[in-house]
């Protein structure tokens, strides 16, 4: 046989073609770079959808934080408060009009409130009112009896002495004064002073 094939001593020549190694090397290489970039892509999705491990960042789950406002329980001020049974009251008339001090401590008897003395107001308040009415008493009276006074004649206005002893609290009636806040209307008051409704406060939640 002639040309590559002819047979030169005891040597046999290969009848197949020589293997093209380099096709398969670049093959080689393209594969394994396509798998890297399919496995990159993938990942990257992967991240995408669960946040990549930052809750925060991740789409759909949590967009943020939002703040909710919840009603924050307040100490309720019964324990500080006296009922009316507890609270004597001086019952005084600071006007030209006879029998006012008398007929308002018997409409506050039925409220439940004790009476004191019942009578003129003292010359520095007499025919000096001009509202319907101020409430007094002692500094400790500010914020206990003096609220709960407060609901019976809503209009009237409280004042405090530093110097004043006792308990004992008046109620002295003004020109402006036709009658006590009416009954419903003091009840619901006094309901709502001993049981404020809880201020709502900003909560955050994630």
């Amino acid at each position: 046989m002639g040309g590559q094939y002819q047979i030169r001593g005891d040597k046999y020549p290969r009848m197949r073609r020589p293997r093209r190694r380099g096709k398969l090397v670049v093959l080689t290489i393209t594969s394994v770079a396509a798998l890297g970039v399919a496995g990159w892509g993938t990942l990257q999705l992967f991240d995408v959808f669960t946040g990549g491990g930052n809750p925060a960042s991740a789409v759909g789950v949590k967009a943020g934080c939002a703040t909710k406002a919840s009603p924050s329980p307040s100490p309720s001020p019964s324990a500080a408060l006296p009922g009316p049974d507890r609270i004597t009251v001086n019952v005084l008339n600071a006007t030209t009009k006879s029998g006012l001090a008398k007929k308002t401590a018997d409409e506050l008897k039925k409220r439940g409130f004790k009476i004191g003395d019942v009578g003129n107001a003292a010359e520095e308040y007499d025919k000096k009112v001009k509202g319907t009415g101020v409430l007094l008493g002692p500094a400790s009276s500010l914020k206990t009896s003096l609220p709960v006074l407060g609901t019976q004649l809503a209009d009237a206005e409280r004042r405090t002495e530093a110097s004043r002893k006792g308990v004992e609290i008046d109620l002295i009636i003004g020109d402006a004064f036709t009658r006590l806040t009416a009954k419903a209307d003091a009840d619901r008051a006094l309901a709502a002073l001993n049981a404020p409704e809880p201020e709502p406060t900003a909560k955050k939640s994630c």
